[in-house]
């Protein structure tokens, strides 16, 4: 698939995902995308967590339980680590968008569909359990829940704005 079709076609996919394995290749492809986004001062402060586990995948499930949750083969943990250069300045936020961006593309070139759970993990204290529940080290701050794999049904990505709108030369 095209660079320009994979960014077309990256979407948020909620719903429920076949119950088919995702290979090990294809996996170790979507991770290699995440640890080769751009860091700050190459930091390299975002690492993963690559849920594959049924068990563990139901846990986690049942801490949010979405369709796409509940029937995930691969669920990815996204975790960064504050670190200051000695400008003192941190890239933690940076780095790990970059990299689960990446991520999201290279779910969608591979021909699987996911989603970027940000939001559900600051709810109802998933993180603090997720820390519990995978053995995430203190100085390590889970970020997201990543659910992939092929998925039920087709859906589109969302309406943008006009390129218009958003896009300014020279001055807004």
């Amino acid at each position: 698939m095209d660079f320009f079709e994979v960014i077309r076609k990256r979407h948020s996919y909620r719903g429920a995902f076949q119950p088919l394995a995702v290979p090990e290749e294809d996996i170790h492809a979507i991770m290699e995308a995440g640890v080769r986004a751009p860091s700050g001062y190459n930091q390299q402060t975002t690492s993963f967590i690559v849920v594959t586990d049924a068990d563990l995948r139901k846990q986690i499930a049942d801490l949010v339980p979405t369709p796409a949750l509940k029937t995930a083969p691969v669920i990815v943990i996204p975790v960064s680590r504050y670190q200051v250069t000695h400008e003192n300045l941190a890239f933690e936020i940076e780095d790990y968008g970059a990299s689960v961006e990446n991520i999201m593309l290279a779910i969608t070139a591979k021909g699987y569909a996911g989603v970027w759970m940000d939001g559900d993990v600051k709810l109802n204290n998933v993180r603090d359990r997720l820390v519990e529940l995978l053995h995430v080290p203190e100085d390590r701050t889970v970020r997201a829940i990543i659910p992939f794999g092929v998925p039920e049904e087709e859906w589109p990505q969302r309406e943008k704005q006009a390129f218009e709108e958003r896009v300014h030369f020279n001055q807004f």
